[in-house]
């Protein structure tokens, strides 16, 4: 008995100020007679139960009033996205079964998780306005020149990727038997087509194919003897090495050019 007594003196004496406290100590009670501040006399006593059965206290969040999600949280403004996760999961341990400390952490939370998205967002649209700001600062011949290109959909991309590639393919597989004459025709006709399809006119497409057609020959003849002969299997000829080069222009060319 007189044990559960010091036990409730001392929890009594954690949770009041020691100003309230009258001189005469505890009650007859176990409880501890409290001196108020208009001098009225008052007494405390916490029960303590034999069996057990007191319910358990919760703790309260003690941040959940702070305005900044950061502070709230206790994370850093440049933390990562794992550091803040870990937070809010340990602070959601922490303060279980007090409703208004887990919406404040959750609140905090999802205003990071927003914050961030939106700066993402910005700085993408920001990206977009400098390209956009450089070409309109840039000088009139490269604004006519940038004029004439254009980057499609990458379903579209993907697709003449696969196209081109396929010819590209077929001209290796072939190229021990019958040369890719026939391929390099099939690219440039695949070529002109495309550009027809944008342009809406054979005359242009057509020749727009062909000079890209030349310009990726002519840069293959240039290039491709310079490269060291151990780098390919014996069997690819100087014909078909500038043959890739010239599907990578009509590739390019079918693509990009408007």
């Amino acid at each position: 008995m007189q044990a559960a007594v010091a036990l409730r003196q001392s929890l009594l004496i954690r949770r009041f100020p020691r100003a309230y406290y009258h001189a005469g100590g505890a009650g007859a009670d176990g409880g501890v007679r409290l001196l108020g501040r208009g001098g009225a006399c008052c007494s405390a006593s916490l029960s303590v139960g034999t069996g057990g059965g007191g319910s358990e206290h919760v703790p309260v969040f003690p941040r959940q009033k702070t305005w900044d999600p950061y502070k709230l949280l206790g994370v850093d403004h440049d933390a990562s996205e794992e550091e803040i996760n870990s937070a809010r999961n340990f602070l959601l341990q922490q303060y279980a079964g007090n409703e208004e400390s887990e919406e404040a952490i959750e609140g905090a939370y999802d205003k990071i998780m927003m914050k961030s998205y939106s700066h993402r967002k910005k700085s993408k649209i920001n990206l977009k306005s400098k390209l956009r700001k450089q070409v309109e600062e840039s000088p009139s011949w490269a604004k006519s020149l940038l004029g004439h290109f254009e980057v499609p959909s990458m379903d579209v991309v993907s697709k003449r990727f696969a196209l081109f590639g396929f010819i590209a393919g077929w001209s290796i597989a072939t190229s021990a038997e019958t040369g890719p004459t026939f391929q390099l025709a099939l690219a440039l006709v695949s070529c002109i087509y495309f550009l027809n399809d944008k342009m809406k006119n054979l005359m242009r497409a057509s020749a727009t194919g062909l000079g890209v057609f030349a310009g990726g020959w002519i840069v293959g003849s240039l290039v491709v003897p310079v490269i060291p002969t151990f780098t390919f299997p014996h069997t690819w000829c100087l014909e078909l090495l500038t043959s890739l080069v010239a599907y990578v222009f009509l590739f390019l060319g079918s693509t990009l050019v408007k």
